[in-house]
Parts: C-alpha cells; sequence; structure tokens
C-alpha cells in the first residue's frame, strides 16, 4: 500500500474531483436514494462551480485519493476548532474499496492533521459505510435529518471519533 497517497487538491483538480463524485456517487447512492436525488446532491455539492467556490474560499480542505498514478476517490474536511475536524466527504471508487484503503487514507489524514476529534455524517441506509466508520473506532453520536431543498431530506447519522491518547 505504499503506492497510496494523501494529495492536497487545488482549484486545478476541480474536474477531477467532478468526474470521480459523479462515478462514485452512482455507485454507492442508487440502491439508497433515487437517481433524482443523486442527481440534485452532484449538482448541488460537486458542480465545478460549487467545488470551486469551496476551494478557492477554504471553505473545505480537499484530498485527492491516488494510487499509483490513478485518483481513486477524495475527501474534505474542515477544522472546527483546535484538533476538532468535521470530515465532509470520503469516497473511494468501489473498484478499489474493501481492500483497507479507506482505513490507510482515514489514519494518514488524522496522523497529517493531529485530530483529536472527528466527525462525520453518513446515511442511514449507508450500511457498508457505517460498518466502516464502526471498524475504524467512529461511534454514533446521534440521528439528525437535514432538508437540503428541492423536497429531499438527508436521514443521517452523525458520528464521532475520538483520539483515547489524550
Amino acid at each position: 500500500m505504499q503506492d497510496l497517497k494523501l494529495i492536497s487538491a487545488s482549484a486545478k483538480d476541480v474536474d477531477t474531483i467532478n468526474r470521480l463524485a459523479i462515478l462514485i456517487w452512482n455507485q454507492y447512492y442508487i440502491d439508497i436514494i433515487s437517481q433524482n436525488q443523486i442527481n440534485y446532491m452532484l449538482d448541488l455539492m460537486y458542480s465545478p462551480k460549487n467545488l470551486s467556490e469551496k476551494i478557492i474560499n477554504k471553505n473545505e480542505d480537499f484530498y485527492l485519493i491516488q494510487k499509483q498514478n490513478n485518483y481513486i476517490g477524495f475527501l474534505s474536511v474542515q477544522n472546527k476548532k483546535e484538533n476538532f475536524w468535521f470530515l465532509n466527504k470520503f469516497y473511494i471508487n468501489q473498484d478499489f474499496a474493501s481492500n483497507g484503503f479507506g482505513s490507510k487514507i482515514l489514519n494518514e489524514l488524522k496522523e497529517m492533521l493531529s485530530i483529536e476529534k472527528l466527525r462525520l455524517t453518513v446515511n442511514r441506509q449507508n450500511f457498508k459505510s457505517i460498518n466502516f466508520y464502526f471498524k475504524n473506532g467512529f461511534k454514533i453520536d446521534h440521528v439528525e435529518d437535514f432538508d437540503i431543498g428541492n423536497g429531499y431530506v438527508m436521514n443521517d447519522f452523525v458520528m464521532l471519533w475520538e483520539n483515547k491518547k489524550y
């Protein structure tokens, strides 16, 4: 797994993140939410314009996940307060899932940013991801529903990981 890297993304990577989002969302969510909701959310969160604004305004720190010379996923985080982060996005192409890459990248991110607490939201029907986060030490903090517009609601678990060293 030495050939797996977490690379800081910039505005020049917007098209790559957009392409990965379209691919991965259609892999992950087609059995969980409707195609119309997938399309709506992709446009809302991953259009080149919206991604550019987030990256340029530093609303989120984006990283590409690279295996050899191929980008296989991406993630984004926000620093909420000292050493307390929010994991906004964490997606890996399903062709590379279930082989330890996600855990390796998550651990690299925690170490690189000296994360003591990491919070995230995950769809309550996304059992594969929920189990991944459980395996990586996250616990369900609470349940929350988010109105995202256009008649769509995200039904999520809010999960929390805390570094037990501190």
